[in-house]
């Protein structure tokens, strides 16, 4: 009974906050569907990524908010709905509610015939090379270090060999990672692979959260 009781006070406390979260209440006046809408719109307004007439691909794009912030940067008046100068193609293996404009692959991006759909979509829609690569990709974090940062190696690793191969040699990708065992061979990885790296933490990811995120600009020869 103590465990319950115990759990249920976490599970208030977490409820108080995120209902009391500044950027939750944003986000429902905004129309976003997460508050993570507003850690994309930081990075892009800091370094200018996303611009009209760009090929987004996003990644682990469930519940939708990152393609909600991405569709209204590809819109000429910003709105949700209407006019779009661009593409936007997500994937995720979680199913999301249609946004206007996107088009939305059902599918682990681990999985071979998955990357190949997406392969097929964008040669489909006439797209040579992305501008843009957004990754929201995270594994189900078990607490166990060296499990956890080889998932995590996993998933970034995955988004950067993408880039590699589809994305224009001056795009960007931007990637959530977390701090621990699998940062610093990430940020390895993104120093190989791209002229510039920029480390992220945007003032809307929690205090408490280990989360950051990795932009890399201009691919390397």
């Amino acid at each position: 009974m103590k465990v319950k009781t115990q759990s249920k006070k976490v599970n208030k406390a977490w409820l108080n906050q995120h209902v009391n979260d500044p950027y939750v209440k944003l986000a429902q006046k905004d129309g976003y569907r997460a508050r993570a809408a507003y850690k994309l719109k930081e990075i892009d307004e800091t370094l200018g990524l996303i611009r009209p007439g760009h090929v987004v691909v996003d990644l682990g794009s469930a519940p939708g908010a990152w393609s909600q912030y991405v569709r209204r940067r590809l819109s000429p008046s910003g709105a949700a709905v209407g006019e779009l100068n661009g593409q936007i193609i997500a994937l995720d293996l979680l199913a999301m509610e249609p946004v206007e404009g996107v088009h939305f692959i059902l599918g682990d991006f681990r999985e071979a015939e998955v990357l190949a759909e997406l392969e097929r979509v964008l040669l489909e829609r006439g797209v040579q090379k992305v501008d843009v690569v957004v990754s929201d990709m995270a594994p189900n974090l078990s607490g166990i270090g060296s499990a956890d940062a080889a998932r995590i190696e996993d998933l970034v690793g995955l988004a950067v060999d993408f880039s590699r191969l589809h994305m224009k040699a001056d795009g960007a990708l931007v990637a959530k990672l977390f701090h621990g065992g699998a940062y610093d061979p990430m940020v390895a990885l993104f120093r190989k692979t791209f002229k510039v790296v920029k480390p992220f933490k945007p003032k809307a990811s929690r205090d408490k959260s280990s989360e950051t995120f990795l932009v890399g600009l201009g691919l390397k020869n």
